[in-house]
């Protein structure tokens, strides 16, 4: 492995220390609002997009590519929160194989339910511990990872996809 670019120890150190904090955090985040709200973070963030959306609806597609998700996953996650009455489907007119998901009033409660307890224990776990300055660090350095990791991840969902279509295909034989 000649080719191989090996971290030196000061960039091992940061590495990890990156690595332990987002999966300290993710694992806070998720668990708040577990026992505070009874839903997932993934679940929140759907209900945020929609909120956020014109009408409060995306077509399924456009909600998966805002949330980086395969339309599968996407589409379990959007059954779930049906289930509860947060989120329904509606059919395209313009497109019978594509659907709307629609923020329901109910959908809208829990989100606004659960949005202060999140809202506090991001501002407590992420911004609470840095000054203004690294806040702003924060923000360049994310934006920088997520420029690098875009097409990346864009074409890892897009070859899951196909693999998903290429397993329906086989069962429909």
């Amino acid at each position: 492995m000649s080719g191989t670019r090996w971290l030196s120890d000061h960039e091992q150190r940061v590495w990890r220390e990156f690595n332990a904090a987002t999966r300290m955090l993710s694992a806070h985040l998720e668990g708040q609002l577990q026992h505070d709200s009874g839903m997932p973070h993934t679940y929140y963030e759907v209900l945020v997009a929609l909120s956020e959306a014109e009408d409060r609806r995306l077509r399924m597609s456009e909600l998966a590519d805002a949330r980086q998700a395969s339309r599968s996953r996407l589409s379990h996650a959007v059954a779930r929160l049906e289930a509860n009455g947060w989120v329904r489907r509606e059919a395209c007119p313009t497109d019978k194989r594509g659907a709307w998901a629609v923020l329901t009033d109910a959908g809208f409660a829990a989100l606004e339910a659960a949005a202060p307890g999140h809202v506090e224990a991001v501002r407590e776990s992420l911004f609470d511990p840095l000054t203004p300055e690294q806040v702003t660090a924060l923000g360049e350095i994310s934006a920088a990872i997520r420029r690098q990791l875009s097409p990346k991840c864009a074409a890892a969902v897009a070859a899951e996809e196909a693999r998903e279509h290429e397993g329906q295909l086989t069962k429909s034989r």
